[in-house]
């Protein structure tokens, strides 16, 4: 095994592991699709980034988190529900991402790219995973009773604003960091599919959580090796595997024939037809 092949395995690790934690908060939020459409978000940044010579990434996180900002600042100021308006800012920044993006770029930037990771870019990456994973176990507690309800986390002296605004600032640093291995196209799935695969076995609040940061591991390191071994471009692999996990999790709960309770879903206060999520 190379050196180039160990750091985009340490990378895609790093990555799947803020993916998977992060996207566990998403899910029991139910804004799983948000983290997609932020991922399409950044590739005006992508390509702004290759066209004056600077880090793609840095440019995609850069959009994402400007996104975001707007995403919370219009919902406090006109109350409509975050899904709309990631999704206008979604389909904007897609037509303008793909008419900036350089044409021999655009499949690297649609798909991912870890073939030629450096290791002051590799470094970096888990730096930023280890900060991401770090602040957001600290943030836990407080975005799950905000979840619960927020005017038991108002009352409770949560800063419900300023926690949704941080939640949303670690999202887009994911998303960014994401796009390495899968791209553009692809990159919500490593926020998406793992958690969702976590919610199926985790018998407890914590194990979810923990199930979630695992599967990323498996899914993005899994995915990035077959891909590197196939020589084909990560994204599509990643998903595979993603899936495949997803799979597995769905055939383990037929099996157990066992459903997590109603009452542990933070998002079941929500009202009748919730499915039911892992017990707290």
């Amino acid at each position: 095994m190379t050196v180039s092949t160990l750091l985009s395995l340490l990378s895609a690790g790093a990555v799947g592991a803020a993916a998977g934690y992060v996207g566990s908060l998403m899910v029991l939020r139910r804004m799983a699709l948000v983290g997609d459409a932020l991922s399409h978000v950044a590739l005006p940044g992508l390509a702004v980034g290759l066209l004056l010579g600077f880090s793609p990434v840095l440019g995609a996180f850069a959009f994402v988190l400007v996104a975001a900002v707007l995403t919370w600042a219009i919902e406090r100021a006109a109350g409509l529900p975050v899904e709309g308006i990631v999704g206008v800012l979604f389909v904007l920044a897609l037509a303008v991402g793909l008419l900036l993006t350089p044409n021999p770029d655009l499949l690297e930037a649609l798909f991912g790219d870890l073939a030629a990771v450096s290791l002051a870019t590799t470094a970096v990456t888990v730096v930023v995973a280890a900060a991401i994973l770090l602040l957001l176990r600290r943030l836990y507690p407080k975005i799950v009773l905000t979840v619960i309800s927020p005017d038991l986390a108002a009352s409770a002296g949560v800063a419900t604003s300023l926690v949704s605004l941080l939640y949303l600032a670690l999202v887009s640093a994911t998303v960014a960091m994401a796009i390495q291995v899968s791209g553009t196209l692809l990159a919500g799935a490593l926020v998406i599919v793992p958690a969702v695969s976590a919610k199926l076995v985790g018998p407890s609040l914590r194990a979810f959580s923990g199930l979630s940061l695992g599967f990323g591991v498996v899914t993005a390191t899994g995915g990035v090796g077959l891909a590197l071994g196939l020589n084909v471009p990560p994204g599509p692999v990643v998903v595979l595997l993603g899936v495949g996990v997803f799979l597995a999790a769905l055939a383990w709960r037929g099996l157990r024939g066992t459903a997590p309770t109603r009452r542990a879903d933070p998002g079941a206060a929500d009202g009748p037809g919730r499915r039911p999520g892992p017990r707290s």
